[in-house]
């Protein structure tokens, strides 16, 4: 493998952050999976809601696709500042009440202030802590959890490309023995066609310009000089993304389906054991590209 090669990104990994926060430890933990598109899912203690466009734009900005699951997790306590609300109101209806009955049944003595205990009288309000200050150290230990991804995700890339590329090289090793057999397939033509027009005739002569025009019926049927062209072309410009790195994946699984389309063809138009052979083990090796390329970003 040149050592000028850029490397690809596989969309699977993990990566982690954390920095010490008041009164506990602020964690922010990133899990990547293969996806046709983009898709930021972020979980995340609720007043923390603000910061999370801030956080998916960052993770934007390292990611092309995949779908990236951001866990935010803090063990420091969030609850503020807890304080008693009296509702008066309630409080002149609950007494009211209890003097209508103590008059009502003649129960002597002053009002009982422990009488007046109803959860409409008595309310006990939490004021939530503000986190806004937190928001920038997240979003640094985010750019480090990040890091901690793409080297993940790296490293699993070059395992896809070495594979690849190998794959890749095998296929036009295929393609250029397709190429010779196909070559030779006129010649054989000929000799079928002229002995199939003997059993015909039954041992009669056989007019040369005959055979000649049934093998030039046969072989512009099986000809696949374009196939082979266009097989080709496709294979070089996968070893060129693949060498060129980045966000390749779309481009390299549309490639792999025009590849597979034209094996599919001289698979159908040629109809020779050996060719044969060689487009079944071509299918297999696309069919596993196709596979792996639906994990490279």
């Amino acid at each position: 493998m040149s050592t000028t090669m850029r490397g690809i990104r596989s969309m699977t990994g993990f990566g982690a952050a954390s920095a010490a926060i008041p009164g506990g430890r602020l964690t922010i933990e990133l899990r990547s999976v293969n996806q046709r598109f983009l898709d930021i899912r972020v979980a995340a203690p609720r007043e923390y809601a603000p910061w999370e466009a801030t956080g998916r734009e960052l993770v934007g900005k390292h990611v092309a696709r995949g779908r990236v699951e951001v866990h935010v997790g803090r063990n420091a306590p969030s609850r503020g500042r807890t304080r008693v609300v009296l509702n008066l109101a309630a409080a002149r209806d609950y007494a009211a009440a209890w003097r209508q009955v103590a008059v009502e049944l003649g129960v002597p003595g002053a009002l009982d202030l422990g009488l007046l205990r109803g959860a409409e009288i008595f309310e006990t309000v939490e004021t939530p802590r503000d986190l806004r200050a937190e928001f920038p150290l997240a979003t640094r230990v985010l750019g480090r959890a990040l890091a901690a991804l793409d080297r993940a995700r790296r490293r699993e890339g070059k395992n896809l490309q070495r594979d690849m590329l190998q794959r890749v090289t095998r296929l036009v090793a295929i393609e250029r023995a397709i190429r010779a057999h196909a070559a030779a397939v006129a010649g054989e033509l000929q000799t079928k066609v002229n002995d199939r027009l003997q059993a015909l005739l039954k041992g009669s002569t056989v007019d040369p310009a005959r055979v000649a025009q049934e093998v030039a019926h046969l072989a512009e049927r099986s000809d696949v000089t374009e196939e082979l062209v266009r097989l080709r072309s496709h294979l070089e410009e996968i070893r060129q993304l693949l060498t060129a790195g980045g966000a390749i994946g779309k481009q390299v699984e549309f490639l792999l389906q025009e590849t597979h389309r034209e094996i599919n063809t001289i698979g159908s138009k040629v109809n020779q054991l050996e060719i044969t052979r060689l487009v079944v083990e071509a299918k297999g090796e696309v069919e596993r590209l196709r596979e792996q390329v639906q994990n490279v970003e």
